[in-house]
């Protein structure tokens, strides 16, 4: 069977689980530099996210570099459907997540300055780019991993 680029265990879905890493990690401490995120459900949704979707992400991180390594890729159906899975929960919600920590700027932004001081501002923005970065990746990732699934 020829090697889908992406899929569980190649060095494609390595740099993807990096970089949904990298980018739920800095959504969550742009989001946790400000002192205040948790006076809004929306931010406090976002750290929650991003604090399951980092674990998941570097765990799979760890399995795909170790299968590179060893130059034996996952093709067991059982662990890549529980994989598939995991990823389009993670990434449907990190999308809910960082849609509503937008939204939520551009109303706080709307409204008036005294709501959101520029300061916060600024860093929550980056914080929902960075979420919106890493639901990218794992939604790639995630349909790469769907496509391999019923090949198996």
């Amino acid at each position: 069977m020829d090697e889908l680029p992406g899929s569980l265990g190649t060095s494609a879905s390595l740099s993807l689980r990096l970089g949904q890493t990298i980018f739920s990690s800095a959504s969550l401490l742009f989001m946790s530099l400000g002192v205040e995120f948790y006076s809004y459900t929306a931010f406090c949704y976002l750290v929650t996210v991003m604090g399951l979707v980092i674990p998941w992400s570097f765990t799979l991180a760890l399995v795909d570099g170790y299968s590179v390594l060893v130059k034996c890729p996952v093709r067991q159906p059982g662990i890549l459907l529980i994989i598939v899975i995991g990823d389009w929960v993670l990434s449907i919600l990190s999308l809910a997540a960082a849609c509503a920590t937008a939204s939520v700027i551009n109303l706080l932004l709307d409204v008036d300055d005294s709501y959101c001081p520029p300061k916060f501002c600024t860093r929550y923005q980056l914080s929902a780019a960075m979420a919106f970065l890493s639901w990218f990746l794992s939604a790639s990732s995630s349909l790469f991993n769907l496509w391999l699934l019923p090949s198996l």
